[in-house]
């Protein structure tokens, strides 16, 4: 698999980089969509979104560095080479979160709700990204057949781009991007719902999210790893408590005819 979409001489365009903006993209613009819906300062949202791709992509590639410490204690200066792949989604998560909730809080609007709009957006951003995995040979499973891949349905150029150091990978990318973009619909669906609250469209995705990670990380092979436990499947269940949490309070918040997601957002001034 090329990694390289573009070799202009003087600089080569990696299709790692290509997805991850195209990713960032569609995010932002489902975003703005929805604070148009939801009544929220446009120039608030444009503002906090700039933040937070920057944080995220920071904090992504921070925690995978992490876990790879004594790879880049020596190679100091590939920790700029993000087109190499290397961001890890749970760092992104959390330092995206850090930035709304700091950014929310600054100007007085509700984080559960921002974080809500934000769910939607981040959801199709992994679906896109996994694609950046796959033309960079990552986030792909144990050694299968031809045969078998072919038995999946899955367009040719899949299965080729799944033959990896001389043995075919179970497209684990594939299967998480399909998870992610059937979350983004079930999401679609329940915020369409006339009373749902504040906070549990964001505990969802991360029940949704999670739950999926939880069972494809178990067949990657090329997990970070915490001592023999894959870091990936701990954050998951992790996070799937957490969204349990926030679902189970979020309901119970105000009274039964409260409609806390689609209430207004108050006026921002820059």
């Amino acid at each position: 698999m090329d990694r390289i979409a573009f070799d202009l001489g003087f600089i080569q365009i990696y299709w790692y980089s290509i997805f991850i903006i195209l990713a960032a993209f569609c995010a932002s613009c489902i975003i703005i969509h929805e604070s148009k819906r939801q009544e929220i300062n446009i120039d608030f949202i444009v503002n906090l979104i700039f933040y937070t791709i920057i944080s995220g992509i920071i904090g992504a590639r921070l925690y995978y560095v992490l876990f790879n410490l004594n790879y880049y204690k020596d190679n100091v200066l590939e920790i700029f080479e993000i087109w190499n792949g290397g961001l890890a989604i749970h760092g992104g998560i959390l330092a995206g979160f850090i930035t709304i909730l700091l950014y929310s809080r600054k100007y007085k609007i509700s984080t559960l709700k921002i974080l809500d709009i934000c769910a939607l957006g981040l959801i199709v951003a992994q679906a896109i990204g996994r694609w950046g995995n796959f033309f960079n040979s990552e986030a792909y499973g144990g050694i299968t057949t031809f045969e078998h891949l072919k038995s999946l349905q899955i367009p040719e150029f899949i299965i080729n781009g799944m033959y990896i150091n001389g043995e075919y990978r179970v497209p684990t990318f594939l299967y998480e991007s399909i998870w992610c973009l059937t979350g983004f619909v079930a999401l679609l669906m329940i915020r369409k719902y006339k009373y749902i609250k504040s906070g549990v469209i964001s505990g969802i995705y991360l029940i949704w999210y999670s739950l999926g990670r939880l069972i494809i990380e178990g067949m990657r092979t090329d997990s970070l790893m915490l001592g023999s436990i894959k870091v990936a499947q701990l954050v998951s269940v992790l996070l799937i408590v957490i969204g349990v949490i926030m679902v189970l309070i979020c309901r119970k918040q105000g009274t039964q005819f409260d409609n806390l997601y689609k209430e207004k957002a108050k006026e921002i001034n820059f």
